[in-house]
């Protein structure tokens, strides 16, 4: 009834800044060690955009173009340590659609996130905009982790914004009880393929840019300019069949 008479109102955005969430899915073919194990990785970006952009929310099913929506990116055959991956992800994360909650669906998030933070298993009430509890790895020690990322698998995930330079608060956090993750906020994605030619990159090394061996993070890291990311990197060591990671990332 209420949604009948007042049925507008479910389309006013409950947020102010635009909101980027897409997933990439990674498959490890059998010379990896993690077979045969799979990592999703479930972003949320949020950001201030300055400038005009395509909101899905505001389309009408009529005037709903669905050619660009639909475009996934193919199945991606890929190496990295020699070793061969299959990787998708959805064509949504180049921050050129953005997504804002209507009323209720922010409602139900909100609720949901909110018996997270009364559990403690979150530090925000905001449900897009995650703060955690930082948490190490305790199965293994930190140089025995610095083995490990030798060979493991690595990950870029770019932040969105249209200022030249930026600061961006994040947060990551890992379901897999055997291993740590490592992340580093890097200035382009140019690091990915310098850390697996030589095992050398360059990264913001500003406090809460950068982590080891961790379970769960949260930082702020400040000054990054517009082709900046996280780097993930993750041990060949996964047991489980799906691991996921979870990053929130929040222009300030």
């Amino acid at each position: 009834m209420i949604n009948a008479l007042f049925g507008y109102m479910i389309f006013d955005a409950a947020y102010e800044q635009d909101i980027t969430k897409y997933a990439i899915y990674v498959h490890f073919y059998p010379d990896w060690k993690s077979y045969p194990g799979n990592i999703l990785f479930e972003i949320t970006n949020v950001w201030s955009n300055s400038k005009d952009s395509t909101n899905i929310q505001n389309f009408s099913m009529k005037s709903l173009d669905i050619s660009p929506t639909n475009d996934y990116n193919s199945n991606q055959l890929q190496t990295q340590h020699q070793k061969s991956f299959v990787e998708l992800k959805h064509d949504f994360s180049g921050c050129t659609a953005n997504w804002k909650p209507i009323s209720y669906v922010y409602a139900v998030d909100y609720l949901r996130n909110y018996i997270e933070f009364i559990q403690g298993t979150t530090q925000s009430v905001d449900p897009y905009v995650q703060t955690l509890p930082n948490l190490e790895n305790e199965n293994y020690g930190l140089s025995h982790q610095n083995k490990l990322v030798k060979s493991g698998y690595v990950q870029f995930i770019p932040i969105c914004t249209t200022q030249e330079n930026t600061t961006y608060e994040y947060s990551i956090s890992s379901n897999d009880k055997d291993v740590g993750f490592d992340v580093y906020f890097v200035p382009s994605k140019n690091e990915l393929t310098n850390y697996l030619d030589a095992n050398s990159f360059k990264f913001y090394t500003q406090e809460g840019c950068s982590v080891q061996n961790h379970k769960k993070f949260s930082g702020v890291c400040s000054d990054v300019n517009k082709d900046s990311g996280l780097l993930i990197i993750i041990p060949d060591e996964i047991k489980s069949s799906l691991t996921t990671i979870k990053i929130n990332l929040h222009e300030l």
